[in-house]
């Protein structure tokens, strides 16, 4: 596979707030990675991140870092799910995000789903720097094969790391690790049960606590929350398929962002 293309993008986007709105302060983008910026009503901004390529497989590459300035309001979603292919080759496609919020700012980070494909190879690393009186409302679902196509992850390697940070303080850290016959290890009891799809669910910030029984309320029986500190709420969800999952999610994400779930969700 030596000498193959391989998609490569970095975008980096920093917001503030600006009589009252949010604004734009520093954007970049290159390669495959690009955002755009629906127009909405609300003082918050929205972007959409795109990935030109189409998915990602082995040798693929592609950071994102934001900042949301005091006070301000981003929310951050995908034009469409993110397809993590077959890898014929040895070294993994590598995603890395950074996101920061400072005081008294609030970040929705609400990608579509990433579905991984049999023979993937993928390691992902999200790390989100919360400063005194932020708000982050992190989605982060995954797919296991196309139901309807009838696949099946016989062998692949994933791995992901979510991290949660408050200052010096470590608030979560999310560490999953999926290698040989996948669907193997995802049917057994004590992994995912056989479920199709999965949804980790984040609030950290003020009103985590005030949410923990309407999202309680919210969930089907393969689900779960707890608040395991305060000022943080984790939930997580299995459905037999994305169909299913998304039944219960857009309901419980438009509740969360006071039906303001980006459009692209709707599509």
């Amino acid at each position: 596979m030596a000498g193959l293309p391989r998609a490569v993008g970095a975008a980096m986007l920093d917001v503030r707030c600006a009589r009252g709105a949010t604004a734009i302060e520093n954007l970049r983008q290159s390669g495959s990675s690009k955002l755009l910026f629906p127009r909405g009503p609300g003082p918050g901004k929205e972007a959409v991140l795109i990935n030109t390529a189409g998915g990602v497989t082995n040798g693929d590459r592609f950071t994102f870092r934001g900042r949301v300035g005091a006070g301000a309001s981003l929310t951050i979603t995908t034009q469409a799910a993110e397809r993590a292919y077959r890898a014929p080759g040895p070294d993994p496609a590598i995603i890395r995000t950074e996101l920061n919020i400072d005081s008294d700012a609030t970040l929705l980070w609400l990608p579509q789903e990433t579905i991984l494909f049999d023979q993937c190879a993928v390691d992902r690393r999200l790390q989100v720097n919360l400063a005194s009186g932020a708000t982050a409302l992190i989605s982060e679902t995954l797919v296991f094969g196309r139901a309807a196509m009838g696949e099946t992850l016989r062998r692949g390697d994933f791995r992901d790391r979510i991290e949660i940070r408050r200052g010096r303080d470590l608030l979560f850290l999310d560490a999953l690790h999926l290698t040989g016959d996948l669907q193997a290890q995802l049917s057994r009891s004590f992994g995912a049960g056989g479920a199709g799809a999965m949804t980790l669910l984040l609030l950290a910030g003020p009103k985590a606590e005030a949410a923990l029984q309407p999202v309680r309320a919210a969930l089907p029986d393969t689900a779960g929350a707890s608040l395991i500190r305060d000022d943080l709420l984790i939930a997580r969800i299995l459905a037999a398929d994305s169909f299913g999952l998304r039944q219960c999610l857009v309901p419980l994400l438009n509740q969360l962002t006071d039906n303001r779930l980006p459009r692209p969700w709707m599509i």
